[in-house]
């Protein structure tokens, strides 16, 4: 079994391609000190404002924090927005070989009015409905040449039910990489939460996997979410299973072995971005280690991390391992798994 520096240092190797849905994430920055005199809201005295790639950039910038080679695949809109967005990604050194502008679409926007350490407010601009025909099948053919060509080391699916992710894109491009080896990863929204059949990983958080599966679940302990996971393989006939459960820590389970991990005390400061960290993590863990334990406990540790931090930041590498080395001593933060019976 590899070292954990090994494994980290191994992500350096690894090429990623991110597909899904990318927004522009702005923040006003400012101070309250009184209410308005025109309706009961507090005035914000703007002081600063930035921005930031969201969604799946997100994890593609969290991807290229960990070390790896990474390509982004979305379609944005030609537009003030997209233009922005897709110049901080160059900076940021995320290849936009498969970032398509089309004309019918807006850039996702979403904009937090920030005071006091405090989100106030948050403006949304989207347009959220499918891709059309005539934006789809480009971008389709796009994807699945650039796979067949540079065989990336893992896909990731990050779906924010913004319409990049149609159903027939997420079958043909999971198909696709199934014939070349690659693995793939899965953040699922409800639109197209059974549609991931064949994937390697199926990431969902606890409301996804209720919604999606229409089940209450209210007990979370490991014989419930055994339950839940038997239940979502009858559908997805995918490997492993990497269920966030937010306070209550983390759950895998790879058909044969599962478990649930508890969180890690944390100052928690903003949860904002936070499931983007876990899927990078656990997908170049995984890439790298195949052990959907190590993943799971690895990626436990870098979700809280992140929400030590007031907005939405990639993980800090170098952070992740120190803590990593510490917290999973002698294998201490992972529980022996046990055997899955259902």
């Amino acid at each position: 079994m590899k070292s954990l520096e090994a494994i980290f240092e191994g992500m350096n190797q690894l090429h990623v391609v991110v597909l899904g849905d990318v927004m522009l994430d702005n923040y006003w920055w400012g101070d309250v000190e009184r209410i308005s005199p025109e309706a009961p809201v507090p005035v914000v005295a703007l002081q600063k404002r930035e921005s930031r790639p969201g969604g799946a950039a997100n994890v593609a910038l969290n991807c290229k924090a960990l070390g790896a080679e990474v390509t982004l695949a979305t379609v944005i809109g030609d537009d003030s927005d997209g233009l922005l967005l897709h110049g901080m990604l160059q900076d940021a050194g995320i290849a936009d070989d498969l970032v398509m502008k089309s004309a019918r679409r807006t850039t996702t926007t979403k904009t937090r009015v920030m005071a006091r350490k405090q989100q106030m407010l948050r403006l949304d601009a989207e347009d959220s409905s499918e891709l059309g025909t005539e934006d789809e099948h480009p971008f389709i053919d796009l994807v699945l040449r650039f796979l067949q060509r540079r065989k990336p080391d893992v896909l990731i699916f990050e779906d924010y039910n913004k319409g990049v992710l149609k159903e027939n894109i997420i079958r043909r491009v999971t198909a696709h990489c199934r014939e070349l080896g690659i693995v793939t990863t899965v953040d699922p929204k409800l639109r197209n939460f059974l549609a991931y059949e064949g994937v390697t990983i199926f990431k969902p958080n606890l409301k996804e996997l209720r919604e999606g599966l229409n089940i209450q679940l209210e007990q979370v302990d490991e014989l419930s979410l055994a339950a839940a996971d038997q239940k979502l393989r009858q559908h997805l006939k995918h490997q492993v299973s990497f269920i966030t459960l937010s306070e209550k820590g983390v759950y895998f389970n790879d058909g044969t072995s599962a478990a649930q991990l508890p969180s890690h005390l944390r100052n928690i400061a903003d949860v904002s971005g936070a499931g983007d960290t876990v899927i990078a993590t656990a997908a170049l863990v995984y890439a790298q280690s195949r052990d959907a334990g190590l993943m799971a406990a690895v990626a436990n540790i870098a979700g809280g991390l992140v929400c030590e931090e007031v907005g939405v930041v990639p993980i800090n590498k170098e952070q992740l391992l120190t803590e990593c080395l510490e917290l999973l001593k002698d294998n201490q933060a992972v529980p022996t798994p046990v055997k899955s019976n259902l």
